[in-house]
């Protein structure tokens, strides 16, 4: 069973494509001609000229609004397409999700004839940065770090790429895990934290006495007290990181 086949039954709810990095990977896809969508989902960030989504969640298929590009279940490891079949090849915020992360980036050479790009998170950057994680959930980022792959790993499988930090705006309306970073009250609500893998798989119990951390630092001000550097900006480093690869 895929894992959002669980946890992705609400995600289109609150994982909507934010157009500031939206923007970003369509000006990394450049000009590209056709696009395969490798662990697409339920179609954030799928440029217009995507000729094929791949997915293995039925649910998440499910998800997709009408006129998206043609969709199939399958995983990264085993693309079903021919060497070379578009000009590029985009995965967004899925690698942490790939059995063999080594299989999948061959596979996205293969099927890219001219670029591959990707979006992931440095794991270093991200338990150093993000305040939730270094200081009320340390359970979810041990468990981050169970799949999170270096990026500098992923770099040398796609033989070289360029690697640029993807800033999290303070108003960010995909709620992927460092989203709320400016909006901590976010993190209580069960529906934002299900379609968050980090704290979905990680677990209710799991994360239940961090949580109960964070309502009472909140309801004191003592988390705006320790945070008030944070208030007046408008996008912070969590660790985000795009990768771009010409094959």
């Amino acid at each position: 069973m895929a894992v959002y086949d669980t946890i992705g039954t609400t995600y289109a709810t609150t994982r909507r494509p934010d157009p500031r990095i939206a923007a970003r990977l369509h000006a990394a896809l450049g000009d590209a001609a056709d696009v395969v969508n490798v662990g697409a989902g339920t179609g954030s960030y799928e440029p217009a000229h995507t000729v094929l989504a791949v997915e293995p969640s039925p649910v998440m298929l499910a998800q997709r609004p009408p006129g998206s590009a043609p969709a199939v279940r399958g995983v990264a490891e085993r693309l079903p397409l021919r060497d070379d079949a578009a000009d590029a090849a985009l995965a967004v915020l899925t690698l942490h999700h790939w059995t063999d992360p080594a299989a999948g980036i061959a596979e996205l050479r293969r099927v890219a004839r001219r670029r591959v790009v990707i979006l992931t998170w440095d794991q270093r950057v991200f338990r150093e940065r993000f305040w939730l994680v270094r200081e009320y959930l340390p359970e979810a980022a041990d468990f981050d770090d169970t799949r999170a792959t270096p990026v500098d790993r992923l770099a040398a499988l796609l033989g070289g790429a360029r690697v640029e930090p993807v800033p999290v705006p303070h108003d960010c309306t995909d709620g992927f895990a460092a989203a709320y970073w400016r909006r901590p009250h976010a993190y209580l609500d069960p529906r934002v934290r299900a379609a968050i893998s980090l704290l979905a798989q990680t677990g209710e119990a799991a994360l239940a006495p961090g949580l109960a951390a964070l309502a009472a630092d909140l309801s004191t001000g003592r988390w705006q007290h320790r945070h008030a550097g944070l208030l007046p900006r408008d996008s912070l480093d969590a660790g985000y990181r795009l990768l771009t690869a010409d094959t």
